[in-house]
């Protein structure tokens, strides 16, 4: 038993006791043992520590004075360990039958005996209660040997976060006298000192470890380096589970940081790049991807013709091609670093890193900028923005797929540690090879959609012109948008005597094969309709046509593969519906191969869908196709339209129709106005079949435009409808286009007095920009122009026709035909006059046949 001054004060007994106290080896408890483990001597302070006096305890074996079995055997090693001796921690038993737990440090006695050997054999014991060593309870002597040379850094911590111990590593960062009685707040940075004692102090709190808290810092050996490190936080607690302090655990993982950062970034770049198939979105997502995860800036440049989508030149470029920055990103907002606007062209020297990447196809790296680095050199304004925001780094890697240089991106590090190594080299190029691939996916795409569009775009008209008769405008939305390409068409084709022919039609299916039959549709109904046929007659010859070609293919097409095949499918599902609308008469004409009616929408009524003869689609020829008439009112709506437009999966036919109706009833608004009303009502989301819409109002030509005189069929009757069309036109105020226009009507009457049969009728019709010349005859026979002899009377009246106007023809009516002539207002008399007067008959003889 201890007496209570002897008894070892605790923690809080004294001022100058606690964790932190430091602790003097010399009060430890000491003893001395032979080789059979008894002991020989004892000390006071093991008398304090244990309560035995030396008598009970000498010549008795240490084994006794254990409170664990399994102790035993650890001190009985004793002696084959090494030469250094042992130390561990230990659980004693105290006089009074209380275990204590001892830190124990078990060293050789080398001092010599009597006879002059060395005292092999004996052993040396120093034990302290855990409490009462430095930092707290934690056994220094016990650590050292196992931890200190750990290849991990390691440090104990007292509950006041203060360095009671460190091992090597950790020494060799911040030496030992710069830590040890220090604070965490005092030795390390203040955000990573801020972030451990956080996590210290939850642990201390909560008895929970933190595990691998991952953080960046720079070396302490180059603070421009930057490495990645994992520290692990555990609490210490004494042999009564009382905290005594805490330890962390701090292991360099810039390797597997990088590899897992690198990794993040090319999944990311996978999900990220490439998201659309536009050239510029796609460089500026690589540009978006790699900042910050790989530097401060980046700016991708490429060529001028990647952009078109044009095909690059293979091998290397020089510093010919024009080059454009497409994307670029910043830590900064703004992109203040930035010495271009994307779009703007990118000049180069030939000595400049970009100009050496292209022509190497290698990157090009400076890892660190100075003063003398030929990236600060070769440009004064780049030297200007790389002093003002602290260029560190820079990379160059070139863009390229298929072997085929597409441009370069640059890599820059202002705010980010440490230049760029082979690492990041490698990483730039794997992310830039991915990007590349969509770069040049988008590209293609790019062309290939430039091509279609440049073939829709030639095979619809360029401009609508309705002439006198009609103020047009028109809509088209493909379903294959991406494309810009489908099967429907529209057209307004100018006729002669004013009139004009409104044509829409709709090739099955959408995309480039359906475009290349509906071209065919479309020249086809532009050539027939220049014949001036009828719309029943023409949508027959259309038809003809169709079939004539399908046949065609059948017959040569024992080889014919699944592209052709689709291409005749195409001409099967076409549906065409053509109008032709008289300015004079007011009156329309329509006729329909199995396409939809037109919408008609009379000024101030309501909208009506005509009863059209349906007539079969076209390419089947198993029943005719018939016309119906209809007389509108100036100023009223047509509209034709495809099935695209008001039949969607959702929505049937007659429900589009209604909607049609509804939105095309806006009185007073513009063609414009109205357009949009039908777009917004009827395509609320992108159409599943292509879509077209063709808006037309009509105007007419009132009696002051149009003069008309019955002649007989006696050659006499010639000068009179001369002196009468001369009078018109002084009446019109047409006086320059007299001396051409008598010598017209004297040539088309002759001709139609000689070869054709009564009655006869002449018709002017003037218009805003031209003067139509018709004569009318129940003749059949169609004139043509012939080339007379020199010794031939007549026979060059519609040669001189042809020469004094535009353009002349013949259109057939019911009833006959109708010779026609047209003249610009613009024209001036004079042009041809001596070849008029060489006629022949001075009556103007034109050969027939």
């Amino acid at each position: 038993m201890t007496s209570e001054n002897d008894r070892p004060q605790r923690p809080g007994d004294g001022a100058d006791e606690g964790p932190g106290r430091a602790c003097d080896l010399a009060t430890a408890a000491a003893a001395e043992l032979d080789g059979h483990g008894v002991v020989v001597s004892w000390t006071r302070a093991a008398e304090r520590l244990l309560g035995y006096p030396a008598a009970e305890v000498l010549g008795h074996d240490a084994v006794e004075l254990l409170a664990v079995p399994g102790d035993a055997a650890r001190v009985a090693a004793v002696a084959h360990w090494a030469e250094d001796g042992w130390s561990g921690s230990v659980a004693a038993r105290h006089r009074d039958g209380r275990a204590i737990q001892l830190a124990v440090q078990v060293s050789p006695v080398l001092a010599s005996t009597d006879d002059g050997r060395a005292g092999a054999g004996r052993w040396s014991v120093v034990a302290l209660e855990e409490w009462r060593v430095p930092g707290g309870g934690v056994n220094q002597l016990m650590l050292e040997p196992f931890l200190a040379h750990a290849p991990v850094g390691m440090a104990v911590l007292d509950t006041e976060l203060r360095y009671v111990w460190v091992n090597a590593v950790l020494e060799r960062l911040i030496p030992l006298e710069q830590r040890l009685g220090r604070t965490v707040g005092e030795v390390l940075p203040r955000l990573e000192a801020e972030a451990f004692e956080e996590r210290m102090r939850r642990v201390l709190e909560t008895g929970h470890p933190v595990m691998d808290y991952e953080f960046r810092s720079p070396t302490y050996a180059d603070p421009t380096q930057e490495r990645a490190y994992s520290a692990s936080f555990f609490r210490l607690a004494g042999p009564h589970g009382r905290c005594v302090g805490i330890w962390y655990m701090v292991i360099d993982v810039t390797e597997r940081w990088r590899a897992q950062e690198g990794l993040a970034l090319l999944n990311d770049a996978s999900a990220r790049i490439g998201s659309t198939l536009d050239v510029t979105r796609t460089a500026q997502e690589l540009a978006d991807v790699a900042v910050p995860a790989l530097a401060d800036f980046v700016a991708v440049d490429l060529l001028d013709s990647v952009l078109r989508g044009e095909e690059p030149v293979p091998g290397p470029v020089d510093s010919t091609p024009t080059m454009r920055r497409t994307g670029q990103r910043s830590v900064r907002e703004g992109c203040p670093e930035a010495a271009l606007a994307v779009g703007e062209t990118v000049r180069r020297a030939p000595s400049s890193a970009m100009a050496r990447c292209l022509l190497s196809g290698e990157p090009v790296v400076e890892p660190l900028l100075h003063a003398d680095s030929p990236w600060v050199t070769e440009d004064p304004r780049r030297a200007d923005i790389v002093r003002a925001y602290g260029f560190r780094s820079a990379m160059v890697a070139p863009v390229r797929a298929r072997g085929i240089t597409l441009g370069t991106a640059t890599f820059v590090r202002s705010r980010r540690l440490g230049p760029f190594g082979a690492d990041d080299v490698r990483l730039a190029e794997e992310l830039v090879a991915r990007a590349a691939v969509c770069l040049d996916n988008a590209r293609r795409f790019t062309r290939e959609r430039t091509a279609a569009r440049m073939m829709q775009r030639n095979l619809l008209p360029h401009a609508l012109a309705g002439g006198a008769a009609l103020d047009v405008a028109s809509w088209y939305f493909p379903a294959d948008a991406p494309s810009g390409v489908g099967g429907d068409w529209f057209d307004v084709i100018p006729l002669s005597g004013a009139r004009v022919a409104l044509v829409v039609g709709d090739v099955v299916g959408h995309g480039l094969d359906a475009a290349a039959s509906m071209g065919r549709l479309r020249t086809a109904v532009r050539t027939l309709a220049n014949l001036d046929l009828p719309p029943d007659e023409l949508l027959a010859r259309l038809d003809d046509l169709v079939i004539g070609l399908m046949e065609t293919r059948r017959d040569g097409g024992a080889a014919a593969d699944d592209e052709t095949a689709a291409t005749l499918q195409g001409f099967l599902g076409a549906t065409c519906l053509y109008a032709v609308y008289d300015p004079v008469s007011r009156r329309c004409t329509m006729a329909r191969a199995g396409h939809l009616p037109p919408a008609v929408l009379a000024p101030g009524g309501a909208v009506e869908f005509p009863d059209l003869p349906a007539g079969p689609p076209l390419g089947l020829g198993a029943l005719p196709f018939e016309s119906a008439e209809l007389e509108l009112a100036e100023g009223s709506l047509l509209a034709l339209y495809t099935n695209g437009l008001i039949e969607t999966h959702d929505r049937d036919i007659g429900v589009g129709m209604a909607r049609l109706g509804g939105a095309l009833a806006a009185p007073g608004a513009t063609l414009q106005e109205i357009g949009g009303n039908v777009v917004t009502a009827l395509l609320t989301e992108p159409p599943s079949d292509d879509a077209a819409l063709l808006l037309a109002r009509t105007h007419a030509l009132d009696a002051s435009q149009v003069a008309s005189w019955d002649l007989g069929t006696d050659p006499a009757v010639v000068a009179g409808a001369r002196n009468l069309a001369g009078r018109q036109l002084t009446e019109w105020g047409l006086e320059p286009l007299r001396f051409t226009t008598e010598l017209v009507v004297s040539e088309l009457v002759t001709n139609a007095i000689r070869h054709g049969s009564g009655p006869i009728t002449l018709r002017l019709i003037r218009q805003e920009a031209a003067l139509i010349c018709e004569v009318f005859d129940t003749g059949s026979t169609a004139p043509h122009l012939r080339h007379a002899r020199t010794t031939d009377e007549g026979g060059r009246g519609l040669l001189i026709v042809a020469q004094l106007t535009r353009r002349w023809g013949t259109r057939y009516t019911t009833n006959g035909k109708i010779i026609w002539a047209e003249q610009g207002q613009g024209d001036r008399d004079g042009q041809g006059s001596e070849q008029a007067s060489s006629s022949g008959d001075g009556e103007g003889a034109v050969a027939v046949g």
